[in-house]
């Protein structure tokens, strides 16, 4: 249901690359399902200042190309609530800020028995994490922060000093229960049907652990090509693009203990604590880097540039549910297909009745509205007892009554609703980064080249013995 208290949405960053593919088309989505309060307003900054017909245009030009057809239909309602003012700076100052904030509270309530202490206010960092220290500080110097909530995107700091010190700019002036750390693969309804899969359903939760699982993969490959954002992929790559973000919590939902309750304090201490038991990186056995082959050719990258395009690795939980169990977590660029895949290899005996045993998963699809599918050995018909194998399959779309909610969208309004459930914490990005701290030290391997098209380096393939990866040619 959407929340009763008028609001003021705030999106830092308005008209760059995040906001247009992601956050516009989920307020649309949002609006056009009833989701929004029905007094609201939507306020972009940006550096350049730009009028509020400037901005309608913007956001029409964005639902269009980056949502479905359901959010197109909301954004001629967004416009309805748009207002833009281009003010907040690298330098910590909200000069105009406060005062359209006042504007747009009045608006809101007037007519109403309503304050404007009754207008929640949430701020959306869709900004490059050098802004997020900035911005932050000068909403605690303009006296802005008093009960709004905050999301920062990811990567949240690049580097464990980098992550400190921005966690401590952040509490600073914000208190944790004010802040939202988005990683929209938590929010993917595929990603919170593995709670369901093990929790609800003892055929899978009864396997799941070391007795019955032999690995345990996390798999992201991605055909796309960097060149729309390479100055930013330089700078980054793809372990810490990945790795230490989605992969590493995806993880964390596959291996946390049963949580005391489901809810938001209750998944959040599961996550944190399994993490905890995150063994740091080896990276000279248990990590591949590489590059695809042209990636320095691209305009924009240096031609002598090491940067990462893709990653695996081998991650190792040390609890007592998943002690010697690898989870080998694998992304990168210009690979041979697409794919967000999560698989439990079970365990097997090597043949029966003569017969060797063929593969057995549970493998979880985290693209688009999801799919669950189990591959098992069966009997092939026949007179013949010959060993075949055979998958169960389940669109989770196909799963009635419901309606899917892209990640983006089950986020916001879970902030608009204070619901941090499905948001990491500081304490868990904590002992990611203690986890990752090996991978950006000298022993860093050199990224080997990979053709573009394939599956990544053949290095890769070792790590994934003796089952090999679930998703191959």
């Amino acid at each position: 249901m959407a929340p009763d208290k008028p609001l003021i949405f705030v999106l830092h960053g308005a008209r760059g690359d995040l906001a247009s593919r992601m956050v516009l088309p989920a307020l649309a989505l949002l609006q056009r399902r009833g989701l929004m309060p029905e007094r609201w307003a939507l306020l972009g900054t940006g550096r350049t200042p730009i009028s509020s017909q400037e901005f309608d245009e913007l956001l029409h030009d964005a639902v269009g190309e980056h949502g479905d057809d359901e959010a197109a239909r909301g954004a001629h309602e967004l416009t309805d609530h748009t207002a833009y003012c281009g003010d907040v700076s690298d330098d910590d100052s909200a000069d105009e800020l406060p005062g359209e904030l006042d504007r747009l509270r009045g608006v809101l309530v007037d007519g109403t028995d309503a304050g404007p202490q009754d207008v929640d206010v949430v701020h959306y960092l869709a900004v490059p994490p050098s802004s997020f220290g900035p911005i932050t500080r000068a909403l605690d110097r303009a006296g802005l922060t008093d009960g709004i909530r905050v999301v920062y995107e990811k990567p949240y700091g690049t580097s464990p000093e980098g992550f400190r010190e921005l966690d401590e700019t952040v509490h600073e002036a914000l208190s944790e229960d004010q802040v939202f750390r988005i990683d929209h693969f938590l929010g993917k309804e595929a990603t919170q049907n593995l709670h369901v899969l093990r929790f609800a359903n003892e055929l899978f939760g009864g396997a799941w652990s070391r007795e019955h699982v032999a690995q345990v993969q996390i798999d992201v490959p991605e055909t796309l090509d960097v060149a729309q954002r390479a100055e930013f992929y330089d700078a980054t790559g793809a372990a810490l693009d990945m790795l230490v973000t989605h992969l590493f919590q995806v993880a964390a939902e596959v291996a946390m203990e049963p949580p005391e309750h489901l809810d938001a304090a209750g998944l959040s201490a599961a996550r944190e604590e399994v993490i905890r038991h995150f063994r740091p990186l080896d990276p000279a056995r248990d990590v591949v880097l590489g590059q695809f082959e042209g990636y320095r050719d691209i305009e924009g990258i240096d031609d002598s540039s090491t940067t990462d395009t893709f990653v695996a690795a081998r991650l190792w939980v040390d609890t007592d549910r998943w002690r010697d169990v690898p989870f080998l977590l694998r992304t990168g660029k210009r690979m041979a297909r697409s794919a967000q895949q999560v698989t439990l290899v079970l365990r097997a005996p090597d043949e029966l009745f003569g017969e060797p045993v063929g593969p057995n998963r549970i493998q979880v699809s985290l693209a688009g509205s999801g799919r669950i599918e189990v591959v098992t050995t069966v009997k092939r018909p026949g007179t013949e007892l010959a060993l075949g194998t055979g998958t169960v399959d389940l669109a989770l779309e196909d799963v009635e009554p419901g309606e899917p909610v892209p990640p983006y969208a089950g986020l916001i309004e879970d902030v608009l609703v204070g619901d941090r459930a499905l948001f990491t914490t500081a304490e868990g990005l904590a002992s990611a980064w203690a986890a990752f701290d090996p991978l950006l030290g000298d022993g860093r391997p050199e990224p080997q080249p990979y053709a573009p098209g394939s599956w990544g380096p053949s290095a890769a393939d070792d790590l994934a013995a003796p089952h090999g990866w679930a998703l191959h040619d």
